[in-house]
């Protein structure tokens, strides 16, 4: 088990190293930088730019420089010191912005995460061992809606009627009053009573997409002759289908962890936006817009490592539940 940590650890740096620099890349491809967009805003609005500031400013920021020694500046700093760069758009360090959103995003993606599985996982199973009954159709039938509806356009809808009908508080997590207040019980429980949108709308699709995943991974298994010869030992049925089949079917199931997190997160770009959501999403959109370089690439680079980092849970879980993966 040691060695299979050792060398998903040595693939994940391997990985993650190889990203930033393709990152760093993509972030360059678009023509101009970000004095180029602030040069094009600020004539926009009828003034005019100092050609010396400008110079100054892109000697600064090295701007002028090839993009393999912006690259290495940007991330061997990330490396060593901790530093993230300057955001040009904010004129504030890419690390205050970046820790300031991203606590609440990763908070926001937790809470979903545990709904979707909590929700997905019973009712994946139950949808399989009672295939075409009415409750399996009226959860295909919704699963499929799920997967439908775009999440923007649930959360529209969500905040009209509970805006509209209930008189609600949508939109954002907290109160005017609670915003910059201390951290108090009231903050929490007011932050509680705002989670439960962002939280459905988000688990919506990802519940959705998980409960398909399961039941069909579940019938796959429920008719194997292993699940017979159980069945013939006289185990009670609720017994044999959770130690075997339920955990045979777990491994596709886990294994989508590599792509539900970065999802979550990537996925409060436009919910964010609509729910007015102080989250990495609508940041990272403004940051792209921009061409807001450290900023966008940071929070991009973030997402990467999520999505390896939920690769290698995914990793775990597959080796504890099938012993072949580890030993492979």
């Amino acid at each position: 088990m040691l060695r299979f940590l050792l060398r998903r650890l040595t693939y994940m740096a391997v990985t993650l190293a190889a990203v930033s620099v393709v990152v760093f890349i993509v972030i360059q491809l678009p023509p101009g930088d970000f004095l180029t967009s602030y040069v094009a805003r600020y004539s926009e609005q009828g003034g005019s730019v100092d050609t010396a500031m400008l110079e100054s400013m892109r000697a600064q920021y090295g701007l002028g420089q090839p993009w393999y020694v912006q690259y290495w500046r940007w991330i061997s700093n990330i490396v060593f010191e901790g530093d993230f760069g300057q955001s040009f758009d904010w004129n504030r360090p890419v690390s205050v912005l970046l820790w300031d959103r991203l606590g609440m995003t990763l908070l926001l993606s937790f809470i979903t995460l545990v709904v979707t599985w909590a929700v997905s996982l019973p009712i994946g199973i139950y949808s399989a061992v009672r295939r075409y009954s009415t409750l399996d159709y009226l959860v295909t039938f919704l699963s499929f809606l799920g997967l439908a509806v775009p999440s923007f356009l649930l959360a529209l809808v969500l905040m009209f009627v509970l805006s509209r009908s209930f008189g609600a508080d949508v939109g954002g997590f907290f109160s005017a009053e609670y915003i910059n207040a201390p951290w108090s019980w009231g903050k929490v429980a007011d932050l509680a009573a705002h989670l439960y949108l962002p939280v459905f709308v988000l688990a919506v699709h990802g519940t959705a997409s998980l409960v398909r995943i399961m039941r069909a991974n579940l019938l796959d298994e429920l008719n194997k002759p292993y699940v017979t010869t159980a069945r013939a030992a006289g185990l009670p049925e609720m017994t044999v289908l959770l130690r075997y089949p339920v955990r045979v079917a777990l491994n596709p199931f886990v294994s989508t962890i590599g792509w539900i997190l970065p999802n979550l997160v990537s996925g409060t770009v436009i919910v964010g936006v609509v729910l007015s959501l102080p989250t990495a999403g609508p940041l990272l959109l403004g940051a792209l817009l921009t061409q807001d370089m450290y900023l966008a690439g940071s929070f991009i680079l973030m997402l990467s490592a999520l999505t390896i980092l939920g690769s290698f849970i995914s990793d775990l879980l597959l080796a504890w539940l099938d012993p072949r993966v580890r030993h492979g």
